[in-house]
């Protein structure tokens, strides 16, 4: 078990880092990456930085990170005992480069066996008046704390979905469904991260503004980094996570050891919300 000492120093070695980086904004080189996503010297000095921290646990570590520019297969995870950590540095660059915006963290998530089993989120501006927030989790203990407390589970309120989409792409059937059964759709992008979280614990007393939850955080082509972390979290609170058939995410070595691990799809609630959802897209 990744105990919470572990969580709160790389924390504190990240919050200086945020700080710093966020304070000069204006002069911040911002690069368009291959898949439109953009990267920043700050992606990069947070990865370094968790993959230090890391290593100084577990020396011998395999890692998946998003910003270490693979491009062909990872043979060093096909090769593992299932034991592989996957980080995103920084998940909602799009909104940290923008002075004011909040919905932004960065990401940790443990596999063992194959299957997430401990993460870490740390949204440092996320908080009220503007104060980071940690939460981590840890599946087996059925665990998930922000700042070290327990984490207050959601109600299902009927009224928000995260159905976020890329730019340019149309809308959807499930769509205009959605909005027939009386929910409001967050189609814009943020960190998706944030918004599995969202879905999983109740953020509205620890946020400013006050942030609502979904019901349900549906999303095509989710990459592994973007998802893992989230889907820890909903895993150690009961939530359903699938893909839009039915059918359980991959896990395994030969999704894991791609160079870009992408889920066709993903979505994630609680198991009523997910068997509605499925429903609806196969009516």
């Amino acid at each position: 078990m990744i105990t919470d000492t572990f969580w709160s120093d790389l924390e504190e070695r990240l919050l200086p880092l945020f700080t710093d980086y966020r304070d000069r904004l204006a002069d911040l080189p911002v690069h368009l990456k291959a898949d439109h996503t953009l990267l920043t010297e700050a992606d990069v000095a947070a990865q370094s930085l968790i993959v230090q921290h890391i290593r100084g646990l577990e020396p011998d570590a395999v890692i998946i990170a998003e910003e270490d520019e693979r491009s062909t297969v990872r043979d060093e995870v096909a090769q593992s005992d299932g034991r592989v950590w996957v980080i995103d540095p920084i998940d909602g660059t799009a909104e940290f480069v923008q002075q004011g915006h909040s919905e932004f963290c960065s990401v940790v998530c443990l596999l063992e066996d194959w299957r997430p089993s401990a993460a870490f989120v740390l949204a440092p501006e996320l908080g009220a008046g503007r104060s980071p927030l940690r939460v981590t989790a840890d599946v087996a203990s059925r665990t998930v704390r922000i700042g070290g407390r327990p984490a207050p589970m959601p109600t299902a309120t009927g009224q928000w979905i995260s159905a976020t989409r890329s730019a340019g792409t149309p809308p959807r059937v499930f769509d205009s469904a959605a909005e027939r059964a009386g929910y409001r759709l967050k189609l814009r992008t943020t960190s998706q991260t944030v918004d599995m979280l969202r879905t999983a614990i109740d953020l509205g007393a620890t946020t400013d503004p006050p942030l609502p939850s979904f019901d349900l955080f549906w999303r095509r082509k989710q990459k592994l980094w973007d998802g893992a972390a989230g889907i820890a979290i909903g895993t150690a609170l009961g939530l359903r996570s699938a893909d839009e058939h039915g059918e359980p995410l991959p896990f395994g070595p030969e999704f894991l050891s791609a160079a870009t691990p992408t889920f066709e799809s993903s979505v994630m609630g609680h198991p009523e919300a997910v068997a509605w959802f499925l429903d609806v897209v196969h009516a």
